[in-house]
């Protein structure tokens, strides 16, 4: 049979569609885009916002407009959140973020059998962390390592620890393992993922921490890059650094989750930490890892933020001189905290505060950047695009060079200015 995917959300639903394309071949199977008729298709969803949810159906949708007698099936946290929702859509199989490997025995059955089938469990009672193959089918540059699943936090705003459950860890030496299969495979780049890299280790036996993990990929594969998912600011310690600023092949890229910065909504949040704490993790990377990019991603409009606090928070990114914000209006979950809380703001505040937010984000993007005019950096190109070579530095940053046909090539080349969201070189 032809399946076809189509896949929303973060890196960690990436990862799996990735390795559910892997195990169909295996099995047979082959794989075919999702503009055109297939025997089946496969959503895999995102429910972290509203217009998640909402792609998800428009998605499913269209796969049916594609091929009225498809299979159709649904995966991933919107299922496993709402999966009523889901069965009242032209669906046939539907699964939440657990068994991947028996979503596509069902998406075989289905076929075979011409039934619709149901099977969502409940995500926190999981203990055991799924373990796929890891690595996609095309020829990419980069691939990701997926080493933790769910998450304890239950931050106010997030829907994320229902709907994958308590953080489970792959072990160390699974981990490894599969780092080193990956770069046999000639992959340059890793991708260290996870819903919360951070806590990865705490349901394992004699608890390690995320540095011996990170420590031992880097080990295991030296001349492959290692590059690490969402961290938690509290996770970047003096320690933290120290064991791991040795590593030239750990990305000085840190992309450190803050949400707000302003001290009543992160408490309001329950988030773990605070602007202080913050500030000190920003400035022990920038200490341990010079000219490093310092990422994050920026909630806007949350339930009660004052314009005060919403300058507060401006002000506050500003002063950390991050290189990349990533910005959210905040979205509605039923279940969570904060939806159930006074101060909810309408549509022209999350707009206008949004536009705000980014004007800053934007400047702070091209300070780093410029700062880079003149240094030399090596970059993993990628692909062929407005007649040159791109790819992306240790950094992160997408990086141009007027020469094409590099790609899964790492090139030494000196930065010469900007170049729309990215830089030129020579």
């Amino acid at each position: 049979m032809k399946f076809a995917f189509f896949t929303l959300g973060c890196k960690v639903n990436q990862y799996e569609t990735q390795a559910m394309e892997k195990l169909l071949t295996e099995r047979g199977h082959s794989l075919g885009d999702f503009s055109e008729p297939c025997d089946c298709y496969i959503i895999n969803t995102c429910t972290v916002t509203a217009t998640g949810d909402k792609k998800s159906r428009n998605m499913i949708r269209r796969a049916r407009k594609l091929n009225p007698d498809a299979v159709i099936g649904v995966c991933g946290c919107y299922a496993q959140i709402s999966p009523d929702e889901v069965e009242a859509l032209p669906v046939d199989v539907i699964s939440g973020t657990g068994d991947r490997i028996g979503f596509l025995d069902r998406m075989e059955q289905s076929a075979r059998e011409k039934i619709r089938l149901r099977n969502v469990d409940e995500a926190r009672k999981r203990k055991e962390f799924e373990i796929l193959p890891p690595g996609g089918l095309a020829a990419r540059t980069r691939a990701m390592l997926k080493v933790e699943d769910g998450c304890d936090n239950f931050c106010t705003y997030c829907i994320i620890p229902f709907a994958r459950g308590p953080v489970r860890s792959l072990p160390l030496d699974e981990a490894v393992a599969q780092a080193k299969k990956l770069a046999e495979e000639g992959y340059l780049e890793l991708v260290v993922t996870g819903i919360e890299i951070s806590s990865w280790g705490k349901d394992l036996p004699g608890k390690p921490e995320l540095t011996q993990l990170l420590a031992a990929l880097c080990e295991a594969v030296p001349h492959v890059r290692i590059r690490l998912g969402s961290l938690e600011p509290r996770t970047v310690t003096e320690e933290f650094c120290k064991s791991l600023c040795g590593y030239e092949n750990l990305c000085p890229q840190f992309h450190l989750s803050l949400q707000s910065g302003c001290d009543t909504v992160l408490k309001r949040m329950h988030r773990r930490y605070d602007t202080a704490r913050y500030r000190e993790s920003v400035r022990l990377l920038q200490q341990y890892f010079p000219h490093c990019a310092v990422t994050t991603d920026l909630i806007v409009a949350f339930p009660g933020e004052t314009e005060g606090e919403f300058a507060d928070s401006l002000r506050f990114i500003a002063e950390c001189g991050l290189s990349a914000v990533h910005v959210f209006p905040y979205s509605r979950r039923a279940g969570t905290a904060a939806d159930r809380m006074d101060g909810q703001h309408g549509n022209e505040t999350k707009e206008k505060r949004s536009q705000e937010a980014c004007a800053v984000a934007a400047e702070l993007s091209r300070k780093y950047r410029e700062s880079l005019i003149g240094t030399e950096q090596d970059v993993l190109f990628e692909q062929d695009e407005e007649g040159c070579s791109t790819g992306h530095a240790p950094n992160f940053v997408q990086v141009f060079l007027p020469e094409r046909g590099l790609r899964n090539e790492v090139r030494r080349v000196r930065i010469t200015g900007l170049h729309g969201d990215g830089l030129m070189a020579e």
